[in-house]
């Protein structure tokens, strides 16, 4: 039962990710997250107050599909699939955590202090939550695509803007972990 409990190897999941990323080029398809959320607002009738969501959605259907998947894998992976909550944090990053008000460092995946429910409804976290995804919505727009379109679908097809946009997204992740998230917490 331990292999279940292990991330698959990079020579299974590599793979299986290029082949569906074959299969989805070989259909004519696009991948990414920000498509699937386009497919959900323009089922939810969102053409009416914004033309760029005024398309056929039933064309995109499968988005539908990747969309229940992906609750489906994450509820699989929470409830069976998850290694022990005990993390082997490195001691300077457990103290540095600490510093910043990260009282359970190392102990769980998620800190209680940004995901448990008290969190939750306080002001900082509904800003945050607020301001990240108008960033996130905002850049998946201005890209041209979401992180998963550009670094699966666009670096595999050697596309130039997508090299740019995940070189953009690693620089916007370093400036959040080592300035953003130390001014916040």
């Amino acid at each position: 039962m331990e292999f279940i409990t292990q991330p698959w190897p990079w020579y299974v999941a590599g793979p299986l990710i290029a082949f569906v990323m074959f299969l989805l080029f070989f259909y004519g398809k696009k991948f990414g997250v920000s498509s699937n959320l386009e497919t959900l607002c323009a089922m939810g009738g969102f053409g009416k107050i914004h033309e760029h969501f005024n398309f056929n959605w039933r064309k995109n259907s499968w988005n539908l599909v990747f969309i229940l998947g992906t609750v489906i894998g994450g509820f699989i992976a929470f409830q069976w699939l998850t290694p022990s909550e005990v993390i082997d944090l490195n001691p300077k990053t457990v103290q540095e955590l600490e510093a910043l008000g990260f009282n359970n460092a190392g102990r769980t995946f998620l800190p209680e202090e940004m995901f448990g429910v008290e969190a939750l409804f306080s002001l900082k976290s509904i800003l945050i939550l607020l301001g990240g995804g108008f960033m996130v919505g905002f850049g998946a727009r201005y890209a041209g695509g979401c992180t998963s379109g550009h670094a699966i679908t666009g670096l595999s097809n050697l596309e130039l803007p997508s090299l740019l946009s995940v070189i953009g997204f690693f620089v916007g992740g370093l400036i959040m972990t080592w300035v953003l998230i130390p001014l916040i917490f």
